[in-house]
């Protein structure tokens, strides 16, 4: 048998069926995924010094109330385009978003005030929702995850909310 005709027969015999199981695995992987933007529906973004949720944000129905730094109620309504709402998914699902425990609080049972998030992800057949304590002292690189996500929407919000009072 030839070099060529034994680079060939591993080519056939091995590369080509790995190539064609890859295709057909992550096909059905994305085919499959748990949360689709073809489905999205919603952002529901909430936080606020413990238990009192006195800022928040609604996609659906773009209501957005937040209080300034000098204590006043602001109330406006802001709807985010289609493409700061794909950003948000996209930045969820690269951050792992999915796999976030519902509730990420503080353990001790100190009566320290914290800072306090909700993030809800609706979608056609099924939502995730994620409550996230400032104070959390779980796994170092999930508290950096719910940060960042954290930040992403709020830079979100603050750059729409900008761009509707041009």
């Amino acid at each position: 048998m030839s070099n060529r005709s034994k680079k060939i027969f591993l080519a056939a015999t091995v590369v080509v069926p790995f190539l064609v199981y890859c295709l057909y695995y992550y096909g059905m992987m994305v085919k499959n995924a748990p949360y689709k933007f073809s489905e999205f529906k919603s952002i529901v973004f909430k936080y606020g010094k413990g238990d009192s949720l006195v800022n928040q944000y609604n996609s659906k129905t773009g209501d957005y109330e937040y209080k300034t730094r000098d204590g006043r109620l602001v109330k406006r309504n802001l709807r985010l385009s289609k493409d700061e709402l794909l950003y948000l998914h996209r930045k969820a699902s690269d951050l792992g978003f999915w796999n976030f425990p519902e509730q990420e609080l503080r353990k001790d049972t100190m009566k320290v005030v914290s800072p306090r998030y909700l993030i809800q992800f609706n979608y056609d057949k099924k939502s995730k929702t994620v409550i996230y304590d400032d104070g959390f002292d779980g796994d170092p690189s999930l508290k950096d995850a719910n940060q960042r996500l954290i930040k992403e929407i709020q830079k979100v919000l603050d750059e729409a909310e900008v761009h509707q009072a041009k």
